[in-house]
C-alpha cells in the first residue's frame, strides 16, 4: 500500500507517491472492512479502499493478492467465481462470522495505536503551553 503526497498535485500519482511502511495487519483490516459492505473482487476492494480514503492510500495487485492469500488461509472469507460488472469471470471474497472477529480484533488495536501515537505526537505537557 502506498501514500500519495497530495502536495506534489502537479506530478501523476504513480509517478511522486510517498513511500511508507504501514502499520502491519494495516491492508489486512481494510480488506476485512471493506468486505462488511457485500462480497467483491479484488479489483473492487483496492477501488474502495483507494476511494474511501480519497486516494490518499494507494492498492498494489502485489500487496493486495497476498494479502487476500493470508486471511483465506486464516478463515477470514469464502470465495466464489461470478461474472464481474465488466462481463469476465471473477473470484468474488465474502466475509465469513471469523473475519467478523478479525476485523473486530484489528480495529479495536488499531484504535488503541492511533490513541498511543495520538500520545506521543501530542503530549498532555505541550498542550497546557
Amino acid at each position: 500500500m502506498t501514500l500519495v503526497d497530495h502536495r506534489q498535485e502537479i506530478m501523476p500519482r504513480r509517478e511522486s507517491p510517498l513511500q511508507s511502511e504501514m502499520v502491519q495487519g494495516t491492508l489486512d483490516m481494510l480488506i476485512l472492512r471493506t468486505l462488511v459492505l457485500g462480497p467483491a473482487h479484488g479489483q473492487t476492494i483496492a477501488h474502495v479502499i483507494e476511494r474511501g480514503s480519497e486516494d490518499v492510500l494507494q492498492v498494489e495487485h502485489g500487496s493486495l493478492y497476498p494479502a487476500l492469500h493470508r486471511l483465506k488461509n486464516r478463515g477470514c472469507f469464502v470465495y466464489f467465481w461470478a461474472t464481474s460488472e465488466n462481463n469476465r469471470k471473477a473470484k468474488y471474497y465474502r466475509l465469513t462470522p471469523e473475519g467478523r472477529k478479525q476485523l473486530a480484533a484489528q480495529k479495536s488495536r488499531w484504535e488503541q495505536v492511533v490513541r498511543a501515537i495520538s500520545r506521543i505526537m501530542s503530549p498532555a505537557s505541550e498542550e497546557s503551553k
